[in-house]
């Protein structure tokens, strides 16, 4: 039977059963009908009754009732209602069972058969959904299906895989029990690989986000030393400023004290006086701008020469500080009286940096002791001024210490050695009587280190005087058996009698190269010497098409390693003369035809090379020169062409433009040796890009 015939039986057996239920609910209302009258009848005076009786007692209710019984009330309400509902459940189920009952005592065989199909088709449907069939699949039959398979709904049972793995004549149900314990086993596989899938791409997005993280950092890193070379190029450039207006005479303050500062490694720049005197006679408009220059030096050369720049800035505040009050004396007075300001900077004058430091501690200690009777406007003052002196005092160090260090770095370097100063030692006990005790302990320990040194460079000295570095003069006794002494007198012979032997043999070649040159025919028709073969030179390159003068002259040669020739002990080994051009011109490619002309033309570029090499006095007259192109190891863009010729020439080699040569003979390249003159001439490719 097919699909649509159960589906239609299936309408007709609903229809029915509706039907047949209707006939029963009209029975028993029909039922109820008939028995009511009766009882109308008997309780009719029993309902008026008991009306008038309900009515006054809910009259009594409602007087005496509260807010707390409606509450009450309505959960009782809530109560009913829910048991209502399910005793209605509970019949309606009754009546259910009942109707089915019913439908199946009084079905004919028929109905009972489309029945039992149908009930089979939804449980193979079941069936069919825990197997995984898809909806498209579930209209599927044995005799219906675009397979031809008349066991579709069959399982597959595999005979012959169950007989290799031994449950072949394991029953129907353990076998289904078997594939849906297989079909679970996939499942959990299946989502323990969607697991894995989503850890991956959980792993992939972790990655992704280190790995922007890494490029974001490599950019704030690339960043940064971009900024940094940037404020090392304007360093650079306002350094090179400065140097600029020194030379032409018209520094500006700022120039000297970074020219000061810069030179301080230098031991040939030497300045004789402190930096702040580059300060004297400075109006307040001049300050005010070495101010701002300062802050820019500051921020250029961040951490290095800071402590330099805060003291000249400390006292370039203060010189302004005095000028803005002397413009305006009618202004607040700073806590110094000008009676008395003369002896406040006689206090400071001629005082160290310890010092200073030791009396700015009793001033803060004064100040922060509050005591009655305390000017604190004029110790603020003074602290105020005794910051710039203090400055001075740390500049005044600095410069000190440059030049002594510079004077001992003359004396290194020319070999002077600093002798005891005895003027020095009879000063030391006034100054150590002028200075503090903390300036003449380290006077002392400087002195001392100074005198460790000179003890032992003079033990140094005697010590090379004495032989100490020579080697140690051994005894014949005190030799190996065996080993062969000779005596300094024979060494010196055998080494005469050598030179002389060479000497001989080097002239007798001398002259018999002279005669074979002499005796054989002048190329030409006469001697050609160096400057008939330049002017050949000339000659052959006017005649190809171009002036004399073109290009430019190239004699820069390229040095090459010693090397040891092993004809050198017959002739003397000499550099060939030469007279070579470069060729340079403009490439009017796209881009140079769009940003440049002919009143405003680009840059020149090499465009090709003519060495002319002579080789007059060659030996071997048959051996043509040879030339080797090389790669410059430390740039690439550059090549080392070598020349190579027999005796008595030297190689030669120049370093050229590393481009791809042109070997066309039309394209002007020649390669030949004729008349002593190898030329080798070329010009490079030239590359036209097309669409």
């Amino acid at each position: 039977m097919s699909s649509k015939h159960v589906s239609r039986y299936r309408d007709d057996s609903r229809g029915r059963s509706v039907e047949r239920r209707r006939d029963t609910l009209q029975r028993h209302k029909d039922r109820s009908k008939s028995r009511s009258p009766k009882r109308k009848q008997k309780s009719h005076s029993r309902e008026r009754k008991d009306s008038k009786h309900k009515k006054s007692k809910k009259k009594k209710k409602r007087a005496h009732s509260s807010s707390s019984s409606s509450s009450s009330d309505s959960d009782e309400e809530e109560l009913k209602l829910l048991q209502r509902l399910e005793a209605e459940r509970h019949r309606l189920k009754e009546e259910r069972k009942k109707q089915k009952e019913m439908l199946k005592a009084n079905e004919t065989p028929e109905e009972k058969r489309a029945r039992r199909l149908q009930e089979k088709q939804e449980k193979e449907r079941k069936r069919r959904e825990r197997m995984g069939w898809d909806n498209e699949y579930q209209c599927y039959t044995n005799q219906d299906n675009p397979f031809g398979d008349s066991a579709l709904t069959h399982t597959f049972v595999w005979t012959k895989k169950l007989a290799k793995e031994g449950v072949k004549n394991v029953s129907h149900d353990e076998l289904e029990a078997l594939n849906r314990q297989k079909q679970m086993e996939n499942k959990i596989e299946l989502e323990k690989v969607k697991q894995r899938r989503l850890e991956r791409e959980a792993e992939r997005a972790a990655r992704e986000a280190e790995a922007s993280e890494a490029a974001r950092a490599r950019e704030a890193a690339q960043f940064h030393s971009w900024a940094r070379h940037e404020d090392a190029f304007h360093l650079h450039q306002a350094r090179l400023r400065s140097q600029i207006r020194i030379r032409d005479g018209r520094a500006k303050p700022i120039d000297l004290l970074a020219w000061y500062v810069s030179s301080e490694q230098c031991v040939d720049a030497l300045e004789m006086h402190e930096p702040y005197t580059y300060l004297n006679g400075l109006n307040a408009q001049d300050l005010e701008d070495l101010l701002e220059d300062i802050k820019v030096y500051k921020e250029l050369e961040q951490n290095a020469n800071q402590a330099y720049w805060e003291d000249v800035q400390t006292i370039v505040v203060d010189e302004l500080s005095k000028l803005r009050r002397l413009a305006a004396p009618g202004a607040r007075r700073d806590g110094v009286h000008q009676a008395v300001a003369e002896d406040v900077t006689q206090i400071f004058k001629g005082k160290t940096g310890a010092q200073l430091e030791a009396l700015r501690a009793q001033i803060e200690r004064k100040m922060s002791a509050r005591r009655d009777g305390v000017d604190v406007p004029y110790w603020e003052s003074l602290l105020s001024q005794l910051k710039a002196h203090m400055a001075r005092a740390r500049l005044r160090d600095r410069h000190q210490q440059n030049l002594r260090r510079k004077l001992q770095l003359l004396k290194r370097e020319q070999g002077v050695q600093p002798a005891a100063d005895v003027a020095a030692q009879h000063d030391a006990p006034n100054e150590r009587r002028s200075k503090s005790p903390e300036a003449a302990e380290a006077q002392e320990s400087q002195s001392e280190s100074e005198r460790e040194e000179e003890e032992e460079s003079s033990a140094g000295r005697l010590q090379y005087a004495s032989g100490g570095y020579s080697p140690v003069y051994l005894s014949a006794a005190a030799l190996e058996p065996g080993t062969l002494v000779t005596e300094a007198a024979e060494d010196e012979q055998r080494l005469a009698f050598l030179r002389a032997r060479l000497h001989a043999a080097s002239a007798a070649d001398h002259h018999a190269a002279a005669l074979a040159a002499a005796s054989a025919p002048a190329p030409g028709g006469s001697g050609a010497t160096g400057a008939a073969l330049e002017a050949t030179a000339r000659r052959s390159m006017a005649g190809e098409g171009g002036a004399e003068g073109e290009g430019a002259q190239f004699s820069v040669e390229h040095a090459l390693p010693d090397q040891p020739y092993l004809w050198a002990d017959k002739y003397r080994p000499r550099k060939p003369r030469y007279f070579n051009r470069v060729h340079t011109g403009f490439e009017w490619n796209k881009y140079n035809q769009t940003h440049y002309d002919m009143d405003n033309p680009p840059p020149k570029i090499v465009q090709g090379y003519k060495f002319n090499i002579f080789y007059p006095d060659l030996i071997d007259k048959n051996a043509t020169p040879e030339f080797s192109l090389k790669p410059c190891a430390d740039n690439p863009e550059f090549a080392v062409l070598r020349f190579h010729a027999g005796p008595p020439y030297e190689d030669i080699a120049f370093k050229i433009v590393n481009r791809e040569w042109e070997y066309s003979y039309k394209r002007g390249f020649r390669c030949h040796f004729h008349n002593n003159i190898f030329q080798l001439w070329f010009h490079f490719k030239r590359y036209r890009y097309r669409r």
